[in-house]
């Protein structure tokens, strides 16, 4: 893999983190546990370890089976999210995001990607470590401090809602593996 494809691919990460970062779960009422009852998506989240901001605004409600980790959450309005980070970067989100979440660790996410130049490539895990959000594409990851993700943003404009210009995401760390 290139230097070059590395630093766009840890950049699309970076974005992504971002917007998720400063996204919420806004649910109200999960539909796997009887524990969950009543609990927003975002409280769910807290219980699992990671910030509220993992997903855009308008998530509007969640299932979880606790015996297994599997949840879903889901977009309000049934259509998808996109929005641009920076201008260079554009995160999108499927109507259903599903995966399986356990203490520090989301896997085999599907409904959300990153577009890294023309390719469209697909988030499939989140691990935290410390203060630290490692994103997963597959053969490339990059981590960013948990303090990119306190915000959430919007979709079809991002953290660029009122005209003040993109916020500016802090990456931490690129790896690639071949």
């Amino acid at each position: 893999m290139s230097p070059s494809l590395i630093l766009t691919l840890s950049h699309l990460l970076l974005l992504f983190s971002a917007a998720a970062a400063s996204s919420r779960l806004a649910s109200s009422g999960g539909g796997g546990d009887d524990d969950d009852e009543g609990l927003s998506a975002y409280e769910v989240l807290q219980g699992y370890n990671f910030p509220e901001g993992i997903l855009p605004k308008g998530v509007t409600g969640y299932d979880l089976d606790r015996s297994t980790g599997r949840f879903r959450a889901y977009l309000g309005g049934g259509g998808s999210c996109s929005f641009s980070i920076q201008g260079s970067y554009q995160l999108r989100y499927k109507s259903t995001i599903s995966g399986y979440i356990s203490r520090n660790k989301l896997t085999s996410l599907s409904g959300v990607s990153v577009k890294v130049l023309f390719l469209w490539l697909n988030i499939v895990e989140v691990e935290r470590v410390g203060d630290e959000l490692e994103f997963s594409v597959g053969l490339a990851s990059a981590s960013f401090t948990i303090d990119n993700f306190f915000e959430s943003p919007q979709c079809g404009c991002g953290f660029d809602c009122v005209g003040e210009g993109a916020r500016k995401i802090r990456m931490k760390t690129l790896a690639a593996s071949i």
